[in-house]
């Protein structure tokens, strides 16, 4: 008997990333509207004021944008763990034949950005950003695939799904490699400690979304004063939760059910509005001709689409996959260039590459929403034609 694929999942999250992404570009707008008004300065005063607790032996009082960036960002990128280990076991990466034409599209879509990225900028004091132009905001460029209807065939959506997940997956590794600070090895055994009992857990069939999550609590904070970027909390006990490879609901469903839309209509818009709050200034637009913002703009705009297409390209000729039913290599390019609509996980590692730098992340930010919107317009432009083609 043939094995029926639940694809139930899969459009609870392309319904709820569509409209994710239309709430994310109304705050985008909001917060360059603050940032180039009176309220500016009441704004940057409202993100700095420290919240939480600090004692001799507990330390965990912060300012509001930090507890965005590391605390909210860690429930999203728990999000994208649960996704991607769904994915793993009952969908589109559950075995190689499927999983190979999304996890090669996104390997090309990360070493071709970074790679335009690292020629401009190599030997500059920006070089660390080279990881800025190597992500896909999946809010944004499924919205924008939705966006086109039955324009688009749905394999080709399910593709652009896996692919950025895949593309999450790549990002969240870079930033614990490479965007993490000095190492504190004591903290660091006793969040891979608490893991391990949570694996335990796992295996001894404990289902109680509790028994994780308050554990996963005590990891982030582990995490967090380790020097490894707490957000990596968030994947290691999505990874730690079961989940089943039919149709019956898991533990891991349940919660990424219940997490879909406070991610995507809360804590990825709180995000963006905290960290497009752009002051437009004189010679800004200069900045994007940079070695900085050429880098990100040409890793995100042509970096991508060439990544991910000449990837899948070379992965069918050997046979390793197949194509999308229904799509064509114009569709593929198409997709690629929706993959370089960047913005909330490039802003993220623009603000681990440029600590405290205020004016090169200004100028980064701005040449993350130029190439994004840049890539979104180009990629909707393309899949439109494409559509309108092969339309009888």
């Amino acid at each position: 008997m043939t094995k029926m694929i639940n694809l139930k999942p899969f459009r609870e999250f392309v319904q709820s990333e569509s409209l994710g992404g239309s709430i994310l570009i109304i705050c985008v707008v909001i917060s360059l509207i603050i940032a180039n008004s009176p309220l500016a300065g009441a704004f940057e005063n409202l993100l700095g004021i420290e919240l939480g607790v600090d004692t001799d032996t507990f330390h965990l009082r912060y300012p509001v944008l930090l507890w965005v960036n590391d605390g909210l960002m860690a429930v999203l990128f728990l999000l994208v763990g649960l996704e991607i280990k769904r994915e793993l076991v009952e969908g589109e990466l559950s075995s190689f034949k499927k999983a190979a034409l999304p996890i090669f599209a996104a390997l090309g879509g990360v070493v071709a950005p970074a790679t335009i990225y690292f020629l401009l900028n190599s030997g500059t004091h920006t070089a660390a950003g080279w990881g800025i132009p190597m992500a896909t905001d999946i809010a944004f460029a499924i919205a924008i695939i939705t966006m086109l209807g039955s324009k688009a065939p749905a394999s080709l959506k399910i593709f652009l799904a896996a692919l950025a997940i895949v593309d999450d997956l790549m990002a969240i590794l870079v930033i614990a490699i490479f965007y993490s600070s000095e190492l504190h090895y004591t903290y660091l055994l006793y969040a891979g400690g608490i893991f391990a009992v949570l694996l335990a857990l796992n295996r001894l069939g404990v289902k109680s979304l509790a028994a994780y999550l308050i554990p996963g609590a005590f990891i982030w904070y582990f995490i967090h004063h380790s020097g490894v970027h707490a957000t990596i909390a968030g994947v290691l006990t999505a990874f730690a939760i079961p989940t089943t490879p039919n149709a019956q609901e898991s533990p891991l469903e349940k919660l990424e059910h219940m997490l879909m839309k406070p991610v995507n209509y809360v804590i990825m818009p709180v995000f963006a509005l905290s960290n497009t709050n752009i002051t437009f200034e004189a010679g800004m637009v200069e900045g994007l001709t940079t070695t900085l913002g050429m880098g990100i703009i040409l890793g995100l705009v042509v970096g991508k689409p060439l990544g991910i297409s000449l990837f899948s390209w070379l992965t069918v000729k050997l046979g390793i996959s197949s194509m999308p039913s229904q799509a064509g290599w114009a569709h593929i390019v198409g997709v690629g260039m929706l993959g370089g609509i960047g913005f909330t996980m490039s802003v993220f590692i623009a603000l681990l590459s440029f600590p405290g730098e205020h004016t090169i992340l200004s100028e980064a930010k701005f040449s993350i929403l130029t190439g994004s919107i840049l890539s979104g317009i180009l990629g909707y432009a393309m899949l439109s034609r494409v559509s309108k083609k092969s339309a009888p």
